[in-house]
């Protein structure tokens, strides 16, 4: 049973009774917050060594310094402001009470919905912490959506999020997939969504932080975690503004031949087709779902890792989403770029789109998520298989639309939309991840040329999927 404290009020009181706690609190952009629930609770003055709320920008470049891109609500203000205020703690008084109490330093920079309502609220948060005095400190950074429509509860939000946070990390750090559910406590993702969590420091250091992201998808927390080459979890924001975007949709249990293919190609089509003078500022995607990480008995996390690994060696970004509907893949890529947007997939995964089943929960069916999908002049490319019965290719040429939808299917490859990618190779085309994936379980050799060098490299070194050399 799950005897936690959730209740924010009670949360922030303990917080004040517990005499060995004692830190700073800076905020910036909708107020005091989380400050004030501290103040609130009564006993603050135990706790609270100072806050901070620098809103005038000139105060706040003062303060932490001028951000290269003139950004405030970002992580490299909210990392400026969690070192400062740590610092300047320690500085004044480690010599003080630095035997006796564990120190720690609060931050956040956040904006609120506008009165025009025009805007997305959003925000980073920091919190960087002793478990005892006189320990190297450990701290997590989080960002978060505000999805009320008032200003006022999005403020209530941050200081219940806040609390939860401090809260979490003091007293639940040792269990840290518990921590990460507390933070949502009397919370709901109608109120709150975290888009990225990063776990650092001794107390933390088993912990995997993809590991972290993809439990936030998997709790419903958010609908999607982002991963760069480096394996590190990143904010979409910071990664899709001003790109162009390739995405492509699979398995990756291991990335084959055909994968790589499936990039190449899609993105010389998209090149030319757009007359995208700027390649270099492409950023290609492999996006897992969930249910294409699901097996029998749930998600195998070192699976999951495996995979990772295998498409961050290619220098491709992965993310893990639960948008198994094409169309919410599009809406969560036009959040964050206005750019040119395509996506290449096979023929299976053009039959799911064109699959009813998916848009019941629609007033308008499939017509509403294909405008949607189709929003921005959004382009799909269609890449080859092979019928393992027939050998014949199987393209958009002679894919089998029900009847009822061939004029919107037609409609489609008229206005191209939908297009099919022609200089293929078809001689991987015989190429399955599922082969592979057997072929190294039972130690046949043959596997190692249908994927490239660098996942073969990666699946040695590291042992996976079950080889044993």
């Amino acid at each position: 049973m799950d005897t936690r404290l959730k209740d924010p009020k009670v949360k922030a009181l303990e917080i004040n009774l517990d005499k060995a706690t004692y830190g700073s609190l800076a905020e910036i952009g909708a107020g005091q917050e989380v400050a004030a629930f501290l103040f609130k609770a009564g006993a603050a003055s135990q706790t609270i060594a100072k806050t901070i709320s620098a809103y005038d920008m000139t105060f706040s470049d003062a303060i932490y310094g001028k951000e290269e891109k003139g950004r405030y609500v970002c992580e490299p203000r909210v990392l400026k402001m969690v070192d400062r205020e740590y610092t300047l703690l320690e500085n004044r008084l480690k010599e003080i009470r630095g035997k006796e109490s564990r120190f720690f330093a609060f931050a956040d920079t956040v904006v609120t919905i506008n009165y025009a309502k025009t805007n997305q609220g959003h925000g980073w948060m920091g919190f960087r912490f002793q478990t005892s005095p006189e320990a190297q400190p450990s701290e997590l950074i989080v960002h978060i959506r505000l999805m009320e429509k008032d200003a006022i509860l999005q403020q209530l939000a941050i200081g219940i999020f806040g609390i939860n946070m401090i809260y979490g990390c003091l007293y639940l750090y040792k269990d840290p997939e518990l921590l990460l559910e507390s933070l949502m406590d009397t919370l709901s993702v109608e109120r709150v969504k975290i888009d990225m969590i990063r776990f650092t420091g001794p107390d933390f250091e088993k912990v995997d932080n993809r590991i972290m992201a993809l439990c936030l998808v998997q709790h419903g927390f958010t609908n999607s975690a982002l991963f760069d080459p480096s394996g590190s979890v990143k904010e979409p924001a910071d990664v899709f503004y001003k790109k162009h975007i390739m995405v492509n949709r699979g398995r990756f249990r291991p990335c084959t031949l055909v994968n790589i293919d499936m990039f190449k190609t899609g993105v010389e089509e998209f090149i030319k087709d757009e007359n995208i003078t700027d390649p270099e500022n492409i950023i290609e995607v492999a996006e897992l779902t969930l249910t294409n990480l699901t097996a029998e008995g749930g998600i195998d996390y070192k699976d999951f890792l495996d995979r990772v690994d295998i498409v961050t060696s290619l220098g491709k970004y992965v993310l893990i989403s639960n948008y198994q509907e094409y169309y919410r893949l599009v809406d969560f890529f036009n959040r964050y770029t206005k750019l040119k947007f395509a996506i290449v997939l096979g023929p299976f995964n053009l039959a799911d789109i064109f699959n009813e089943k998916y848009y019941t929960n629609l007033k308008g069916g499939i017509l509403e998520s294909f405008s949607a999908l189709f929003s921005r002049n959004v382009k799909l490319y269609i890449y080859p298989t092979r019928k393992a019965e027939t050998g014949e290719i199987y393209n958009s040429s002679n894919f089998q639309v029900p009847n009822h939808l061939i004029h919107l299917f037609k409609y489609l490859q008229a206005n191209e939309r939908l297009k099919d990618v022609v200089n293929y190779h078809p001689e991987i085309l015989h190429i399955y991840s599922d082969k592979v994936i057997d072929m190294i379980k039972h130690g046949q050799s043959g596997w190692e040329e249908m994927v490239p060098a660098s996942v073969l490299e990666t699946i040695r070194s590291k042992k996976l999927f079950g080889y044993n050399g």
